[in-house]
């Protein structure tokens, strides 16, 4: 993940950062927050996900219950207290199974996805938001800020309440636009929050709550900020899935191209996969993102067969042989991600109504394909000798084993012929209709769903219809066995990754300096005040950078040099005007307007090696005389961010890899253009 970009503090995003926390108080007080947020609304996906957290808090419940009494049991030796606990238990277990279910029957729940709409699909299956509990960082922020950046705590009290604020607000987003990128916008913050408040050798102290999805009856709480990011990715990504299939049974505004809305998502959950490793959660473990990038992968392919019946012509012989190898396609990606379901190590965490769902769409859409065949054989007039090379062409690839039977010429310009092929391939549309209407029975849950139901049986009694209509009575000849379509797709899908520089944020600790010297991975000595009289040479010392400005030189038994300035000082502050955000010539403004009285500058200084080894980097990367050398360090600090993207942000654990870094000695006779001797 590249960093979101710094910004000073007097930068345009100001005026929407306030506005933003103008809405977060609003909403505080009682108004919905409109920008993303509403935690108020009443439609029937927001009572859904009210509806999921009510539960969950129940089943937590239940859970601290009966780890209780099973303490109890073990701990008692009076025969009628195991007696009494032992039917609390039996009781407690009960109320789990039965809010397990009812859980289960919402995770599984599609109706409120779906329209009034005459037309129908195939509905989707929608992930909701991953669940966490409110977070108290006021004074774990307030009191490292104290420690380690020597500011009063207090001070900050406006941004840790913003980002608290916000926080919560993430956790009940507005199902559009406006709620992904509230979701996107918090986890560019934690970003900030970890450079800021997360040192690499020592732990905040604070437990990050987050529901494991789809299983509510385990928490995961470590301690690590990465586990926040990961989960908040998730959950953005979980976001940007049921707003897709918002859209998507909102026909006919539902855009057959929408669909691509849907591959980052995959593209997310592929991330996930890839950069974080260790997850202390079964739903992040990287068997379960693997299950879900091919769900998502698999409900794409399946838009674009939609797409295709919404925009190919009806009776063109070659687009229903397309029509055919697209749901053939369908067919086969949600083979693999019922396999991929059914592992080990997921089966137990999968829903048995996913399961199924992600088995009837498999049958069902290998039944379209034969359907699709039967059509292109049947309704469509048999090729003349100009469309016959083309539709030969199609038709070799069409089978994975050609059909038995007379010569390709002579079917496809045979009516006949093409009749007892288009019937043999409705035959076995009907059989895997009846399969995916069996399986599709097994499940409780699913039988409740009447959409599902309507779809499955409105496919089942076309193809019985076409096979009624095409069969004759004097048809003596045994239907022969349709070879299988070959799964072919003229738009697959490409997972993309998430976009994370799509929201622009700046970070609400701004007022601590810039991230380059003041993070939590640095540590420098207690400020230093300083006061300067200019002699015959000035102050004695040369600066150079922005942001903070960098003592680069000092004239040795100059007036700086007496004063105790060194060379990688920082200046702070001028005059008890703060410069950590100021360029190089505001600073060198405020040191010439001083009078005889002389100038107060606060200096910081790094601690240890690494102090002076950052100094001389930024001092070199700041040059404009030595070319080579700010070509050196430009790539050094391109490959560091990326090295820092790949790994060091994305490890559960949070390991530092620090990669040795060469150190470069400026010489103080090397004055470059952005620097100057005062």
């Amino acid at each position: 993940m590249m960093p979101p970009e710094e910004e000073s503090p007097d930068g345009s995003g100001e005026g929407d950062r306030d506005s933003d926390l103008v809405l977060l108080r609003a909403l505080k007080c009682g108004s919905a927050r409109k920008q993303g947020c509403d935690p108020f609304a009443q439609t029937q996906r927001s009572k859904l996900q009210h509806r999921r957290a009510r539960i969950n808090q129940q089943i937590n419940k239940e859970m601290r219950m009966r780890a209780g009494a099973e303490n109890l049991f073990r701990a008692t030796s009076n025969h009628k207290v195991k007696e009494t606990v032992a039917l609390e238990l039996s009781y407690v277990n009960s109320n789990l199974q039965l809010l397990k279910e009812e859980l289960e029957e919402l995770n599984s729940s599609v109706d409120v996805y779906q329209n009034d709409s005459e037309s129908i699909s195939v509905p989707m299956i929608p992930l909701g938001l991953k669940e966490t509990k409110e977070l108290d960082l006021l004074i774990p922020l307030k009191d490292l800020i104290s420690e380690h950046y020597g500011e009063e705590g207090i001070l900050f009290e406006k941004e840790i309440k913003e980002f608290m604020e916000l926080r919560q607000a993430m956790r009940t987003p507005s199902r559009n636009e406006a709620g992904l990128e509230l979701l996107m916008e918090y986890y560019n913050q934690l970003y900030f929050l970890d450079s800021r408040f997360f040192p690499p050798t020592k732990s905040l102290g604070v437990f990050f709550h987050w529901l494991v999805q789809l299983s509510p009856s385990q928490l995961g709480h470590p301690r690590c900020l990465m586990y926040e990011l990961g989960c908040q990715l998730f959950s953005s990504s979980s976001a940007s899935g049921e707003t897709f299939v918002v859209q998507k049974s909102d026909l006919p505004a539902y855009k057959p191209g929408g669909y691509q809305e849907l591959l980052p998502l995959a593209g997310a959950f592929n991330y996930l996969k890839e950069n974080f490793s260790n997850a202390p959660s079964l739903d992040m473990s990287a068997a379960s993102l693997n299950m879900l990038v091919r769900l998502m992968v698999a409900q794409v392919q399946e838009c674009v067969f939609e797409k295709m019946t919404l925009l190919r012509a009806q009776h063109d012989f070659l687009a229903r042989l397309q029509l055919a190898q697209e749901a053939a396609r369908v067919e086969d990606v949600y083979s693999l991600v019922h396999q991929t379901m059914t592992q080990a190590h997921v089966k137990d965490y999968v829903p048995f109504s996913w399961t199924t769902m992600v088995h009837v769409k498999s049958e069902h859409f290998k039944a379209l394909s034969h359907y699709f065949a039967a059509i292109a054989l049947c309704d469509c007039p048999a090729a003349s000798d100009d469309e016959l090379p083309e539709q030969e062409k199609a038709f070799i690839q069409f089978h994975v084993t050609m059909p038995e039977g007379p010569s390709l010429p002579i079917l496809l310009q045979d009516p006949e012929e093409r009749r007892k092929l288009g019937k043999a391939h409705l035959k076995k549309a009907i059989m895997k209709h009846e399969e995916a209407m069996r399986i599709h029975g097994l499940c409780k849950i699913l039988r409740k769903m009447d959409i599902l139901q309507e779809v499955l049986s409105f496919a089942h009694k076309r193809s019985l219809s076409k096979y009624s209509e095409i069969d004759h009575e004097e048809d003596f000849f045994e239907t022969g066995d349709a070879p299988d379509i070959h799964p072919k797709t003229h738009q697959k899908p490409e997972i993309k990754s998430p976009n994370f520089s799509q929201v622009k944020v700046t970070d609400l600790f701004h007022r601590l300096g810039p991230l380059s010297v003041f993070s939590a991975k640095n540590k420098w000595y207690p400020a230093r005040r300083v006061h300067l009289m200019r002699g015959e040479n000035g102050f004695g010392f040369t600066l150079r950078g922005d942001s903070p400005v960098l003592i680069a030189g000092v004239i040795p038994g100059g007036c700086a040099a007496e004063a105790g300035l060194k060379e990688g000082d920082y200046i702070i502050s001028v005059n008890g005007k703060d410069c950590k955000w100021s360029k190089h010539a505001e600073v060198v403004q405020l040191l010439k307007s001083t009078g005889e009285e002389g100038v107060e500058i606060s200096v910081i200084t790094l601690q240890g090696s690494e102090g002076s080894k950052t100094a001389d980097k930024k001092a070199a990367a700041m040059s404009s005389g030595s070319g080579m050398l700010k070509s050196n360090k430009e790539n050094s600090r391109k490959s560091l961010m990326n090295s820092k993207s790949a790994s060091t942000l994305l490890v559960w654990s949070k390991k530092s890899k620090r990669s040795k870094k060469s150190t470069y000695s400026v010489p103080f006779t090397a004055v470059g253009d952005n620097e100057a001797m005062y």
